[in-house]
């Protein structure tokens, strides 16, 4: 112990501070404790003793009665400032003045009454708040599996965006060349040329004529130009609302190439 831890502990037990400088000065003396610190005039330092018999030693060699002592022994146990409890060799003689002392070591002050019930709210506070604590990690837990479980159906929902924009593109792209092909064909009929199947071509010639008519390159392959012909037979039938006329100029041209090869 040091002399502010000493100066604190006389103070704490009730002595005045001209009797703490002067136990504290008699102690540094007897090198019962160090010098460290400016006794008294700075913070208290606070201090911890190693058990009940210490604390009885120095508070009776302090001068402080046994009824006030014990008190203050009692209440620095509880508080936590006394290590453990001694094996009561300074006890006995120090209550030997004392008429009661069961009765006396057995009764709790107010203040002490006053701690345990603030350790007991304490504690209730701290069970709550790691009950908190708990519902927050597992509030925390389920919200983030809820959101791992949200980004992977907005990325399935974006993949599957992306493939019906790819596919409007591709129908769109289909309808617009068959719009440009039945408008070829509509002018076609409308400057009266001869009847198709009344034209005579060589097979490379007519091969080409049937690619060109139909806005294909004339590298594409004989499957191309049939499928070509088919989504026309389906657009202009009059069954689907097309022109008898330009479907009969279509059949005729699709027989033409069919037969051809």
């Amino acid at each position: 112990m040091n002399t502010d831890q000493a100066f604190d502990f006389l103070k704490d037990a009730g002595l005045s501070e001209d009797l703490c400088m002067q136990t504290v000065r008699r102690w540094l003396r007897e090198k019962k404790i160090k010098f460290d610190g400016k006794l008294g005039l700075q913070q208290p330092a606070g201090y911890i003793l190693q058990d009940t018999d210490q604390a009885i030693h120095l508070l009776e060699d302090a001068g402080i009665s046994a009824s006030m002592g014990i008190q203050v022994v009692q209440r620095w146990l509880y508080e936590g400032k006394i290590q453990k409890v001694g094996k009561g060799k300074q006890l006995a003689d120090y209550l030997s003045n004392v008429k009661n002392p069961k009765q006396l070591l057995s009764r709790p002050s107010d203040q002490d009454k006053l701690i345990r019930e603030l350790k007991a709210k304490i504690k209730v506070q701290d069970d709550h708040i790691k009950e908190l604590e708990e519902l927050h990690k597992t509030s925390m837990k389920s919200l983030t599996q809820l959101r791992n479980k949200l980004q992977k159906q907005i990325i399935n929902l974006e993949l599957e965006k992306n493939d019906l924009q790819s596919e409007t593109r591709k129908v769109l792209k289909e309808n617009i060349e068959l719009r440009s092909e039945l408008l070829y064909l509509k002018e076609k009929l409308s400057k009266g040329k001869r009847e198709p199947e009344k034209v005579h071509f060589t097979a490379s010639a007519q091969t080409l004529d049937h690619r060109k008519k139909l806005g294909l390159s004339k590298n594409a392959s004989e499957k191309e130009v049939l499928s070509r012909y088919k989504k026309l037979l389906l657009m202009t039938h009059p069954d689907h609302g097309g022109n008898p006329l330009v479907f009969n100029y279509v059949k005729a041209d699709y027989d033409e190439f069919k037969n051809g090869f």
